[in-house]
């Protein structure tokens, strides 16, 4: 291996925007290691890039954070990135909403992320370096009718992702927040009107598009910070 590889953990990695961002870091010559339920999933995606291991697990899993960064260290010897993609999309009126659901969204979409970010965090500050990029979404920073909760989870994202960036300012380690508008994925495939149709958009973002952007963060020169990006189709104006 070059010296000069890195290493980065990919939560949500077996669809959507993190198996689009495993395909586009793979191609750039850097190891992953990647998680998410689907094992199954995991491996076909792992056959098919250069240099991947995977981890199999429910990212609520309490112990899966730091077995990910071990998996890291004992694979490749080292960790230098985290991409914090793993979520779920819910949402409905208060007359059909189901509140166990609501809240267990709220726990996948933030109580994991901090967790794992922390973990990473605690890493990348005995090392003096690091990426964590935490992903939100445009109803991170606006809210329609119906999608309170879920708004509130990426909110929550966009907040704590600030005060991280403002801890570790003046060090190594870069804290950045994607925001992606409406995308090609898994995510949104249970709801009875699919956003894209219900903002009048015909063509979504794919996960490759926000896989560049991703690949534009980590690529910039070591005094440059890109604490906020959002990426929408061109037809989106919400």
């Amino acid at each position: 291996m070059e010296e000069s590889f890195k290493v980065a953990i990919i939560t949500g990695a077996s669809s959507g925007i993190g198996e689009g961002v495993a395909y586009e870091l793979d191609a750039i010559g850097i190891r992953l290691v990647l998680t998410s339920r689907r094992e199954n999933r995991l491996k076909v995606l792992c056959d098919k890039l250069k240099n991947a291991v995977y981890l199999a697990g429910d990212i609520k899993d309490e112990a899966l954070p730091s077995q990910l960064v071990k998996k890291a260290l004992d694979s490749y010897g080292r960790f230098d990135i985290l991409f914090n993609g793993a979520g779920v999309m819910h949402a409905g009126t208060i007359e059909k909403i189901d509140i166990d659901l609501m809240c267990e969204m709220a726990r996948v979409n933030f109580e994991v992320t901090i967790r794992m970010a922390y973990t990473a965090l605690k890493h990348f500050k005995i090392a003096n370096s690091g990426f964590l990029i935490n992903v939100s979404s445009i109803l991170g920073t606006k809210v329609r009718p119906s999608t309170g909760v879920y708004a509130g989870s990426k909110f929550a994202i966009e907040a704590f992702s600030e005060a991280i960036r403002m801890e570790v300012a003046g060090t190594n380690i870069r804290v950045s927040v994607i925001e992606p508008g409406v995308t090609i994925s898994e995510l949104q495939d249970h709801f009875e009107v699919h956003p894209a149709k219900l903002l009048g958009i015909e063509k979504s973002l794919n996960p490759s598009d926000i896989a560049r952007a991703v690949r534009f963060i980590l690529e910039q020169p070591d005094h440059v910070r890109i604490p906020v990006m959002m990426i929408l189709p061109g037809e989106q104006a919400l």
